[in-house]
């Protein structure tokens, strides 16, 4: 899951529901629902026997947790273009080869340079010597060695407060943000979907169309070249980032990934209890010194990032296609295990599944392993932009966020000649919490459909078709050109409150009976829209709105200038 500018896909930290049934039923006991068995149109597969086969496959000889192993202990974390990336590509294209799908590819598209950990550290080594937490900021430059200096706290978060700090920052090593607050935890980490969880999220929203809003979004992303630009004339050494959660989270975010426009100087985010302990030290007497050591490499063998593709085909060519998709990157603070290799390996396993019992479905089913999600959804735009519709261009950008932010807003929509073809995407991409239904993402006329494809699997937990959003994952450039895509509502876990891009994201903290649910749901899911004669109502071809509050003014609070 993308996180952009302190935006999250869905809100649901809070949110509770029962657990989940054990995962080995046999299978003579699993039945399909009737509303799945029973079809109104003649030329409609009865899918009720292969969905039954599906809960045999899916739960008594299940992959989806060996799959997890062999991605997250043996190859880690999936930075866009690093080499733990290109490795977990030729990897997933092997899985998908050897399991039996078809026109099993990879599909690039410009992203650019690739950036890894060799290691780090980060020391303050007076008033007294002591380890701390820290992680570099992705594609920052390396210190070349062990870089030596004094602290000096310098929050700097918009433009304006270059000149404060101007002809003060010579020689040290900046911290930019302000130390804040210990944010202690007072509710449960961890919490499953509730009956009043599911009220809340089944509510219609109406469109809020603020024509300024993402430029002002584009100029706080842009920020951080202006910065290093800044500090670096200025003759700073490096600088340092409070990180943003406590209990020694660490995350490493960043985007100056393009080719050309890397920063000057390097960069580290601390630990908050570090952070706000130097700053302590340093309002209250001599500033610290510390000593970091970044050793971390560029990788500029190959500019493209590529989407992972896999089909079951269909038998009918003119019926068009179904897809499912998760996005394979990750942040390099952990291994990426619920964001998200979860969602890569349950849409890994549905194919298995489907390929294992041989179905031969009325329309194509895709299977797509993302690239590039986390700097702007990268990988889902360049497919949206090839293979579905295109809008005016974005203006040159130092990253991928210019895209990500202005791409909706951009006028007119211009279709593909395979925009029709694709009749339904499923996204899974919040952890690795059990899937308990769809959003319908504001298309009531969909509801109808997608309640009758999850009907089989109401006694697994997921049944709601919820009338509520959910953004920043990799349906959403599809749902702005009005085609049917949907993100799975899933049970939060512990996602938002301590493994979402940080460094104890690994394989411990997935759910495997979850997993192996989500990944029955999906491949059911999958076949059902596949056969079905019915298809999803597309919204209309977006045109430009009229701005949802005609009388609002700009406030310069929201200016990073």
């Amino acid at each position: 899951m993308i996180r952009v500018l302190n935006q999250t896909k869905f809100n649901l930290a809070s949110l509770t529901k029962k657990s989940l049934l054990l995962a080995t039923i046999p299978a003579v006991m699993i039945t399909a629902s009737p509303l799945s068995a029973q079809k109104s149109k003649s030329d409609d597969k009865d899918d009720s026997q292969v969905i039954s086969k599906i809960f045999d496959e899916g739960l008594n000889r299940s992959e989806v947790m060996v799959s997890a192993h062999e991605l997250l202990d043996g190859i880690g974390a999936r930075l866009s273009n690093s080499p733990q990336m290109r490795q977990a590509e030729t990897w997933a294209v092997n899985k998908f080869t050897g399991w039996g799908l078809k026109n099993v590819r990879k599909e690039g598209f410009e992203f650019g340079r690739g950036w890894s950990i060799n290691s780090s550290s980060v020391t303050m080594v007076a008033p007294r010597a002591l380890p701390l937490t820290a992680i570099p900021i992705a594609w920052t430059p390396p210190t070349n060695g062990t870089l030596q200096s004094q602290v000096i706290v310098a929050p700097i978060s918009k433009k304006a407060h270059f000149e404060k700090w101007r002809g003060k920052l010579a020689g040290k090593i900046v911290m930019i943000s302000l130390p804040g607050t210990v944010d202690d935890i007072t509710r449960p980490p961890f919490r499953r979907l509730d009956g009043e969880d599911f009220s809340r999220l089944d509510e219609f929203r109406q469109p809020n169309h603020d024509p300024k809003a993402n430029d002002r979004r584009l100029k706080r992303a842009e920020f951080a070249e202006a910065l290093d630009a800044f500090l670096s004339s200025e003759g700073a050494l490096a600088w340092v980032s409070r990180a943003r959660r406590d209990g020694k989270l660490l995350h490493g975010e960043g985007y100056t990934h393009r080719a050309g426009r890397t920063p000057k100087l390097p960069g580290v985010e601390i630990a908050a209890e570090d952070y706000r302990r130097l700053a302590r030290l340093a309002k209250t007497g001599e500033a610290p010194t510390l000593a970091i050591n970044s050793n971390v490499q560029f990788h500029d063998d190959d500019l493209n990032a590529y989407n992972i593709i896999a089909e079951i085909p269909g038998t009918d060519p003119k019926a068009g296609y179904v897809m499912a998709g998760a996005h394979f990157d990750s942040w390099a603070g952990g291994d990426g295990a619920v964001d998200n290799a979860s969602g890569s390996v349950a849409v890994m396993e549905a194919a298995r599944i489907l390929s294992k019992l041989k179905v031969r479905p009325k329309r194509s089913i895709r299977f797509v392993l993302w690239a590039a999600e986390e700097q702007g959804l990268l990988g889902s735009l360049a497919y949206t932009e090839r293979h579905l519709a295109s809008r005016p261009p974005a203006p040159e950008s130092a990253n991928g966020l210019a895209r990500f932010f202005g791409w909706g807003n951009r006028f007119p929509v211009t279709t593909k000649p395979g925009y029709n073809d694709m009749k339904a995407y499923f996204n899974m991409d919040n952890g690795s919490g059990k899937l308990r239904g769809i959003y319908a993402e504001g298309n009531i006329a969909a509801t109808p459909i997608l309640s009758n494809w999850l009907s089989p699997f109401k006694s697994m937990g997921a049944s709601r078709v919820v009338a509520g959003p959910t953004g920043s994952t990799d349906h959403v450039f599809m749902q702005q050109i009005g085609l049917p895509a949907y993100q799975f509502v899933q049970d939060p876990l512990d996602y938002f409150a301590r493994l979402h891009h940080t460094n104890v994201d690994t394989l411990d903290h997935l759910r495997p009976a979850d997993l192996r649910q989500a990944s029955v749901v999906l491949a059911g899911v999958l076949l059902q829209a596949a056969n079905d004669s019915k298809t999803i109502p597309l919204k209309p071809l977006p045109t430009e709105p009229k701005p949802t509050d005609p009388f609002k003014y700009d406030d310069p609070d929201d200016e990073v200038e």
